[in-house]
């Protein structure tokens, strides 16, 4: 029977000195997905619907970066040496090439290694990012003061106000999503400390200010697949826009009435093009 997300076994491979934790879902051939993850998320925070997805025809990697969740160490505060830890993972496991899906910081981290590591990727899928720089990115800390805010005096996740519209479909597909977020039932990530929250915050600070802009975007040849939501408050849609105009391989997909979270709202959609994407 085929590895899934809700029984797929936790693992660890050192790296650096460090045991970082990962777990491969599917036992698809063909190039390995490595999927990397957003602010404060651990393994569970992956929707099973998009990584069983992806699962069908591909081997899908995730990972708890350095510091978070069940992998050892400190956190790093940039979004460059997250870059190398992710270098570093993807060796430490044996493979030469690979299939990125980055989403959010996720997303900042694939572009740092396909700069730096082009070798490495294959094509990468860029999902509710946004280049160095990109318009709003910084105003990261005052979007989730809202958010928070709004989901304390409505008794609501606050991934009902971060990650999807306030319209009727969208928070249906809210609680949806949420509710897929407990399909695993045993051995279960930890959340993310407040040590990995505070680094990552200032990692995603200095992003939105331009910090890592080392190569330009048009620097990176590999084929690409930008997705997110039309309203997107975390990482501004518009930053979409921003990748899919500088990118010079650059495939754009844009999900209506979704935010931040729209690969997983549309995630039946978003998995379909996924893999058309990957074997083109």
């Amino acid at each position: 029977m085929a590895t899934r997300f809700d029984n797929a076994a936790t693992k660890t491979v050192k790296v650096d000195g460090a045991d970082f934790a990962y777990r491969v879902i599917g036992d698809a051939d063909g190039t390995p997905v490595v999927c990397l993850h957003h602010f404060t998320a651990v393994l569970d925070d992956w929707d099973p619907a998009v990584v069983d997805g992806l699962a069908q025809r591909r081997r899908v990697i995730i990972f708890d970066n350095r510091g978070v969740g069940r992998s050892q160490g400190k956190t790093p505060d940039s979004v460059a040496e997250m870059a190398v830890d992710t270098i570093a993972f993807v060796g430490a496991l044996g493979l030469t090439r690979v299939d990125l899906v980055g989403f959010s910081l996720g997303g900042f981290i694939a572009q740092v290694i396909a700069h730096d590591r082009p070798d490495l990727v294959r094509r990468l899928i860029l999902a509710g990012t946004g280049p160095a720089g990109g318009e709003g990115i910084g105003d990261l800390a005052a979007v989730l003061q809202d958010a928070f805010q709004k989901a304390a005096a409505e008794k609501k996740h606050p991934k009902h106000f971060l990650f999807f519209p306030q319209t009727k479909s969208s928070q249906q597909a809210a609680d949806a999503f949420l509710q897929r977020l407990q399909t695993r039932k045993n051995d279960r990530d930890p959340v993310a400390s407040n040590e990995t929250t505070q680094a990552q915050l200032a990692a995603i600070t200095q992003w939105g200010q331009g910090a890592d802009a080392k190569k330009p975007l048009s620097a990176i040849d590999h084929p690409v697949l930008v997705a997110n939501g039309d309203h997107d408050i975390m990482v501004p849609t518009i930053n979409s826009v921003a990748l899919f105009r500088a990118l010079p391989k650059a495939e754009l997909s844009i999900f209506p009435n979704a935010g931040h979270g729209g690969i997983f709202q549309y995630h039946r959609e978003f998995t379909e093009q996924a893999l058309r994407f990957f074997e083109n």
